[in-house]
């Protein structure tokens, strides 16, 4: 199976963010297990390193992010998924990215704490919990 994991699932684990970081940090196990491949969109990866670099320094930011790629794919982010993402009936930009995005890279599901945000998309989204029962 192939997930695109939304930021805010990668945020629980990352910033230990209770009580979602359990099942988002069992998704993320599944991931690094091989029991599913993981994705993340290529646009996030930069809000990841924003967001984290204001907790902590350069460094420890720069090694955070590296464990990141060296757990998840990268699904890109072109002119051709933003055309997509401008013409889905999404009410956030960002959430109509990241579907486009997960489409494009032939991706099952989204993983997200926000499956509702995802309505309009081609892309199924469930919250981590459920994917977690999905993947046993």
């Amino acid at each position: 199976m192939k997930l695109l994991v939304d930021i805010n699932v990668l945020l629980d684990v990352l910033l230990d963010r209770e009580p979602r970081a359990a099942a988002s940090s069992a998704v993320w196990s599944a991931i690094e297990r091989s029991v599913a491949e993981g994705l993340v969109a290529a646009h996030a990866v930069t809000t990841i390193y924003y967001l984290i670099r204001r907790e902590q320094n350069e460094a420890n930011t720069k090694r955070t992010v590296g464990a990141v790629m060296s757990v998840f794919g990268v699904a890109p982010v072109d002119q051709s998924v933003i055309r997509e993402a401008l013409a889905m009936p999404m009410g956030d930009f960002e959430d109509a990215v990241t579907a486009a995005a997960a489409r494009r890279a032939g991706c099952d599901l989204i993983v997200t704490r926000d499956p509702k945000g995802f309505r309009g998309s081609t892309v199924r989204a469930l919250a981590p919990e459920a994917v977690v029962a999905l993947l046993g």
